[in-house]
């Protein structure tokens, strides 16, 4: 009997192990996909927490607006960074103990360069944290520093930016950005309305009498130069003429007055300083 020799293939395990890396790609991606991709929208960034890599780290850049791949274990903290409002209305005490109803609007942003410490330190909700009670605490000190008057009337720009100031110091150290502090109305009582607003009434009465009386001044100093003037003229005219050239000019009004189509003339003999006498047809 003869004997044959068989080869058994071998299995070459090497080459199956592109295709074994790439099956287990893509059960990841369909089992993890959500969690590995995470796309910033635009006026956004992004601070990362991650899981088994210390956690949040305070220096590190935020991410930018777009698409970004992460680690499925990791998380995507979103904040916007565009301008943002809050609103408040709010009772506060003048200088002399009356309450004034303020309304009061605040314009701001995180400072997209701290993220990290913003949300570090403070937390997403940094706008009721922070922002809010900043803005409440400053309109409170600096309205406290006026009277009703001058809030209601002169003084509204000035307590404007002192507010903005305040604010912005307590932002500034707490990683957010404040671009504009707006006054948007001031309620007074009723009773200290009306009193402020006949004063003011009276005091701009007063002032346009005033007015009048100053220009009534000026109008009585003008006619006074004016008429110093015309006697100032008079005098040297005067001082001018002699008997001839009077005279000469009572000869020249003569003949003009002769030459005219609707005059009938008759010269008898002379008048007073030797001009002579002009009678008309009557």
């Amino acid at each position: 009997m003869d004997n044959y020799s068989y080869n058994t293939p071998q299995f070459n395990f090497k080459k199956f192990i592109p295709y074994l890396i790439l099956l287990v790609a893509v059960i990841l991606l369909i089992v993890f996909g959500n969690s590995m991709t995470v796309t910033i929208k635009e006026g956004h960034s992004g601070v990362i927490f991650r899981q088994f890599g210390g956690g949040l780290n305070p220096e590190e850049a935020p991410f930018g607006e777009g698409f970004h791949f992460i680690a499925p274990w990791n998380r995507m903290i979103d904040y916007e960074v565009r301008q943002q409002e809050v609103s408040e209305t709010m009772n506060v005490l003048s200088s002399n103990g009356l309450e004034i109803m303020v309304d009061v609007s605040l314009w701001y942003r995180p400072l997209k360069s701290k993220l990290g410490y913003l949300h570090s330190e403070i937390g997403m909700d940094y706008a009721n944290k922070v922002v809010i009670p900043s803005l409440r605490s400053s309109t409170r000190s600096v309205v406290g520093r006026y009277t009703p008057e001058a809030i209601y009337s002169t003084e509204r720009d000035a307590i404007q930016q002192a507010i903005y100031e305040e604010t912005q110091k307590l932002l500034n150290e707490r990683f957010v950005q404040l671009d504009k502090i707006l006054i948007r109305s001031i309620i007074l009582p009723p009773t200290i309305k009306n009193a402020i607003e006949s004063k003011l009434k009276q005091e701009q009465e007063s002032l346009e009498y005033e007015f009048k009386l100053e220009k009534a001044k000026q109008e009585a100093e003008r006619q006074r130069i004016e008429a110093e003037g015309k006697a100032k003229a008079n005098e040297i005219i005067s001082q001018s003429l002699t008997d001839k050239i009077l005279r000469e000019r009572g000869i020249e009004a003569t003949l003009k007055l002769s030459e005219s189509e609707n005059t009938k003339v008759v010269v008898v003999g002379s008048g007073k300083d030797g001009l002579p006498i002009i009678l008309g047809n009557q």
